[in-house]
């Protein structure tokens, strides 16, 4: 059952790419360099790896998303990699244990759940793109630990308007 959790600003180093949903690789296979680039400077992660939505456009398979990791204090970026903080708000969380490819499911109750009580998404849409302002999964299991996706447990965390 999805509920409501307050957050403050939580910064983070990322990458962003535009991509479709089959080269989702090109965003998610970075998340290991992400952390071993922090751990070159000294820095440890200060929470579980996550994919941020920036827009979504199913219809022509077109997605622009970030891969982050948490850090307890800010970071300057450098290249491809930036520093950036997840805004401060009211989220709307659920939690999915098992396969990734579930995970679509589970967004469409916890979509539902926040219509039906009437709650308004950090989101607009334009030209059938939704643009999110924070829209997060955080994935919790580290697959060197659990290498059998169908284990992993993910948050997802949806900013309210």
């Amino acid at each position: 059952m999805p509920h409501i959790i307050d957050f403050p600003d939580r910064p983070y180093i990322g990458i962003r790419k535009t991509i479709t949903m089959t080269s989702f690789g090109l965003v998610g296979d970075r998340i290991a360099g992400l952390i071993g680039w922090l751990a070159e400077r000294g820095v440890a992660p200060a929470g579980a790896p996550f994919f941020r939505y920036d827009s979504i456009n199913m219809a022509e398979d077109r997605l622009v998303v970030q891969a982050g990791v948490p850090v307890a204090t800010p970071v300057e970026g450098e290249g491809d990699i930036f520093a950036d903080v997840l805004p401060a708000g009211r989220y709307v969380t659920a939690s999915h244990h098992g396969h990734p490819d579930q995970l679509a499911g589970v967004i469409s109750s916890t979509l539902q759940w926040g219509e039906e009580q009437g709650l308004s998404w950090d989101m607009t849409e334009k030209d059938g793109t939704e643009h999110w302002g924070c829209r997060l999964e955080f994935y919790k299991t580290n697959p060197l630990e659990e290498p059998d996706m169908n284990n992993w447990d993910t948050d997802l965390q949806f900013r309210l308007a």
